[in-house]
């Protein structure tokens, strides 16, 4: 009986250390080499290469309209070098600044008459909460991971997180999009929570990668092949920044891990309907 309690002890041991380790809503990357981009595709996807990423964490879900929120009612609209972080004003925001009940503290002013004033806090809009943010501006998308303790991902580590170690298309493997499996070909700012498709999570099991929304990242556009160390981490405003992913209202037909979009300086600068974030760390998060 020993003998087979042992046995059965090794298997469900090897299975663990098979699993990615997870710690509140992020998930661990182990470190290796991958291939990164793609000979099939626009030029600027290829060529396909081999990248070494050191061990990172990964968020398993884009952040939310209702996280977003309370990170401008702790931090504000803007960054400290006056940088706009959300596109409030945007037809396709989905926070919003609302009065709440309780008077504003230590508020002088008044609404009519006696009464004080309310207090106003960013609120996500009702059935939005838990889709991911829109109109956040890649300054946004950086102070919000700063915030948090966090970092936006390189893109390396985002198509590392998405594809694995054996060249896929889709963060789930070869098999055509599908609803289950993504948000994709929809109308405009047709957004949906981005924990609703396991079958479409990644083999790091992080989710929602591919659809929903395109990511910033936090790397300058440069051509391939990757390095860290060229000057194109981290991107710093100049230039152009890199967009993984793909959006909701994307075709089927251009889905791919390693497609690269990016916006120069003007566009990093504001909030756009079919891009959001994720953040990222280096950090050792529980010893894994």
């Amino acid at each position: 009986m020993a003998r087979v309690f042992a046995l059965l002890l090794a298997a469900g041991l090897a299975v663990a250390a098979r699993l990615p380790a997870a710690a509140d809503g992020i998930m661990l990357v182990q470190a290796g080499a991958f291939w990164m981009g793609r000979d099939d595709g626009a030029p600027e996807d290829g060529p396909m290469h081999r990248v070494y990423v050191r061990d990172f964490w990964m968020e398993r879900h884009k952040v939310a309209n209702a996280e977003f929120a309370e990170f401008l009612n702790a931090r504000g609209l803007a960054s400290a070098d006056g940088e706009r972080r959300y596109d409030w004003d945007d037809a396709d925001a989905r926070v919003f600044q609302r009065a709440v009940g309780a008077p504003a503290q230590g508020s002088g002013a008044r609404r009519s008459g006696d009464e004080p004033a309310l207090a106003v806090r960013w609120r996500a809009a009702a059935g939005f909460e838990r889709h991911p943010a829109v109109e956040v501006s890649w300054f946004g998308a950086r102070d919000y991971c700063a915030w948090r303790g966090r970092r936006l991902p390189t893109e390396a580590e985002w198509e590392k997180a998405a594809r694995g170690d054996d060249k896929r298309r889709y963060p789930w493997g070869t098999a055509a999009p599908a609803a289950s499996l993504a948000v994709f070909g929809r109308g405009y700012n047709a957004t949906e929570r981005g924990d609703a498709r396991p079958d479409g999570t990644s083999a790091h099991r992080v989710e929602d990668l591919l659809g929903n929304l395109r990511e910033w990242t936090s790397t300058a556009l440069r051509a391939y092949p990757y390095r860290a160390d060229d000057g194109r981490e981290p991107f710093t405003g100049s230039g152009r920044v890199v967009v993984r992913g793909a959006s909701h209202d994307d075709p089927a037909s251009s889905l791919h891990v390693s497609t690269r979009r990016s916006y120069d300086r003007h566009g990093a600068a504001a909030g756009h309907h079919h891009v959001g974030f994720r953040c990222a760390t280096s950090e050792d998060l529980g010893g894994y």
